[in-house]
């Protein structure tokens, strides 16, 4: 019996203590999880609990108030007593709120007395909260996540990014680690703190070039170039560059060539910039572009080969166009009249008209047209002219060899004029050397010689007699026989002083003294 008395008596906690009271622990819980209020009350021997309940205090009418749970506005089962009315009476509160936080009080009534608290249990409401720390990283920055509660129970957590789970807390930051992370508890993923970004700066990537329309480019058509990238931040409208065969167009994101020509062709690629640098540089530049443009013949020409045309020659008229694509298409004309469209003749077709022999019927204007896909082109005409004579071309040289010998010949008369003089003043030099018995010198003064000669122009020779005189001399002249009398001055020059002694020796037996020389020389007809 007495055993029995000892466990009814252990089952009824107040009977142990013999007083009235509740005992209570402070809690701290995080938003959305459960949290139990631990609690313990206590009554004197003799009693049964008869009622229990749980109380928050409220500011009512500027007054602290306790209010039963039961009035509270809450969901179904938000709070729920787990305890007994044996000593325990713990409560549970579901999907904790921040409204929850505050002071909760234990009540209860006995068959001999009741108990209200003046005590209470606290229940602090904290919530998970993620720091990311840098938020804002460059690629290669060191990024740390950590999770915060509040509440000095420590619970696993795990780490999402965009709903995925992560396993680093810690890691070098690249661009496809931005996004949104939160930490939560781990088996009560509901528990979980708020999304926080982590924003990863990058230099721009996947730059690229388009070209629109993208193919069929027509000469005077309109192209727009647009440069498109990836990158944080974004890179703005100024941050791109234009550049054709590495020169540079224009700034902006886009370029609009409103009339393209043939001289718009080319490799373009555009520049993106945000301030971040990668691998050292700043500027990143997308794949080259080819920008194709396509248009019909144009700055059509003829050219002719040779251009020296003689009778039975060969020649070639070659005909060159700029278009694209590369023209297939060439037909020749030629002119047979001074006007009117009717006056072309088809003479041939093919980039090169080949004339193998020329002739005086080939001679006109010829003009070329030149066709591919796109439409057609012509050239100017081009006059084809055969020289005048059939050897035209050895004229030249023939006229040249003519001109030589002349020129040859012109110096050789002139030459033997020259000699023919020479040798006339040789004989002279001489005859007046032998006259006066020697050879001037040029050191010697010169002496004059003065020399009368008669030339007859047609009676014969008279005919001298040495020994006749002067008188009958005189009248035996015929008058036809008279001559004009020619004064030759000739200069001699003695060769050594013994010459020129010998000669003043001579002189001096003169009866005049002088040292002029008189000869007369008559030239007798044949």
């Amino acid at each position: 019996m007495g055993r029995w008395i000892i466990i009814i008596l252990g089952l009824i906690p107040g009977v142990w203590s013999g007083t009235w009271g509740v005992t209570y622990e402070n809690q701290c819980a995080l938003r959305g999880t459960s949290v139990d209020l631990k609690c313990k009350y206590g009554y004197t021997l003799g009693n049964l609990i008869t009622w229990v309940g749980w109380f928050k205090a409220q500011q009512v009418s500027n007054k602290l108030t306790q209010v039963p749970l039961s009035q509270l506005p809450s969901p179904p089962n938000h709070f729920k007593y787990i305890g007994d009315y044996r000593g325990n009476c713990n409560l549970r509160i579901n999907n904790v709120q921040p409204l929850d936080q505050g002071a909760y009080y234990f009540n209860f009534a006995a068959t001999l007395g009741s108990w209200t608290s003046d005590t209470y249990a606290f229940l602090s409401v904290r919530e998970l909260t993620t720091v990311v720390e840098p938020s804002v990283a460059r690629e290669g920055d060191a990024v740390r996540l950590t999770c915060k509660s509040g509440c000095p129970e420590t619970r696993k957590i795990n780490w999402f990014k965009d709903g995925r789970l992560v396993q680093r807390s810690q890691f070098q930051a690249s661009r496809e680690d931005a996004g949104s992370y939160f930490c939560a508890i781990q088996g009560e993923e509901t528990v979980r703190s708020a999304s926080v970004a982590l924003s990863v700066h990058y230099a721009p990537t996947d730059v690229t070039l388009s070209v629109s329309p993208s193919r069929d480019v027509v000469r005077g058509s309109l192209v727009t170039l647009t440069c498109s990238s990836r990158a944080n931040p974004p890179v703005a409208r100024s941050g791109y560059r234009l550049y054709k065969d590495a020169a540079y167009v224009s700034s902006g994101q886009s370029h609009v060539i409103s009339d393209v020509q043939p001289r718009h062709r080319g490799r373009y690629h555009c520049q993106a910039w945000n301030n971040i640098s990668r691998s050292g540089s700043n500027l990143i530049n997308s794949l080259a572009v080819y920008l194709d443009v396509w248009y019909q013949p144009m700055n059509v020409s003829v050219s002719v080969s040779p251009e020296h045309i003689v009778e039975g020659s060969g020649v070639n008229l070659t005909c060159i166009s700029d278009a694209n694509p590369a023209a297939d298409n060439y037909t020749w004309y030629k002119r047979t009249e001074p006007t009117g469209s009717h006056s072309l003749v088809h003479v041939g077709s093919g980039q090169v008209l080949s004339l193998p022999s020329m002739e005086a019927s080939h001679n006109g204007l010829y003009v070329c047209y030149v066709r591919n896909n796109l439409g057609e082109g012509n050239s100017t005409e081009v006059v084809l002219a055969m020289a005048a004579g059939q050897h035209g071309s050895q004229s030249l040289p023939i006229l040249a060899g003519v001109g030589l010998l002349l020129i040859a010949a012109l110096v050789a008369v002139l030459l033997l004029f020259w000699r023919k003089q020479r040798s006339e003043v040789d004989k002279k030099t001489h005859l007046v050397s032998r006259l006066h018995g020697g050879t001037s010198n040029p050191e010697e003064p010169t002496e004059t010689v003065y020399s009368n000669i008669h030339v007859p122009p047609s009676s014969p020779p008279p005919v001298f007699d040495p020994y006749s005189s002067p008188a009958s001399r005189g009248k035996n002249t015929p008058k036809s026989s008279e001559a004009e009398i020619i004064y030759t001055t000739v200069t001699v020059k003695p060769r050594d002083r013994s010459a020129a002694q010998h000669k003043n020796s001579r002189s001096k037996g003169r009866e005049d003294g002088g040292s002029v020389i008189y000869a007369s020389v008559v030239k007798s007809s044949r």
